[in-house]
C-alpha cells in the first residue's frame, strides 16, 4: 500500500516516552507532522530533532502539531528526550505496526549492504484526518522549514 496526499491517513496508537497514549483520532482538528525516523541519539536523527525543537515555537504558530515515530522503546526515547531537551511526543512503534501502515518500513541500503528499515518520512496530516503531503527527502537540518514549506 502506497500512500498518496488526499489518502486518509492510517489510524494509530501507540505509547510516548512518558507512557502516554496517543492516538491519531486525538488529533482530530489539528495539522499534525508525523515523522519516522529510525533510531534515537543517532547523528541524523538528532539533528532532525534537534532542528524540530530548535523550531518548535515556529512550527506551533503555524498550528502544526510534531510526533515522532521510531521502533525504538519507550526507555530509549525517554533518554533521547531527556538529552536533547525535545518538547514534542516521541511514539513507541516496537511493532512496527504504525510504520507498516505508513508503508515506510521496507528495503534500505547502506554501503552496499541491504536490510529492513525505517524510511526516514514526515506525513503532513490535516485537521480532517487527510494527509496533504508526503516528505520523502527529509534534510534533518532544515526539516521545519520543510514542514511549513510542503504544507499545502
Amino acid at each position: 500500500m502506497t500512500l498518496q496526499p488526499a489518502d486518509k491517513a492510517p489510524a494509530f496508537k501507540a505509547p510516548d516516552q512518558n507512557g502516554t497514549v496517543h492516538s491519531l483520532a486525538a488529533y482530530k482538528g489539528k495539522k499534525v507532522a508525523l515523522y519516522f525516523y529510525p533510531q534515537d541519539d543517532t547523528e541524523t536523527c538528532t539533528k532532525q530533532a534537534c532542528n524540530l525543537r530548535d523550531n518548535f515555537s515556529l512550527l506551533a504558530e503555524h498550528g502544526i502539531t510534531i510526533l515522532g515515530v521510531s521502533p525504538d522503546a519507550e526507555k530509549s526515547h525517554k533518554k533521547f528526550e531527556q538529552k536533547y531537551s525535545l518538547p514534542f511526543p516521541l511514539l513507541v512503534d516496537t511493532d512496527l505496526k504504525i510504520a507498516k501502515a505508513y508503508g515506510v518500513w521496507d528495503m534500505k541500503k547502506f554501503m552496499g549492504r541491504e536490510y529492513m528499515g525505517i524510511l526516514r518520512t514526515t506525513f503532513l496530516i490535516n485537521e480532517k484526518g487527510r494527509i496533504v503531503n508526503i516528505i520523502e527527502r527529509v534534510i534533518s537540518k532544515n526539516h521545519a522549514q520543510q514542514i511549513i514549506d510542503n504544507w499545502i
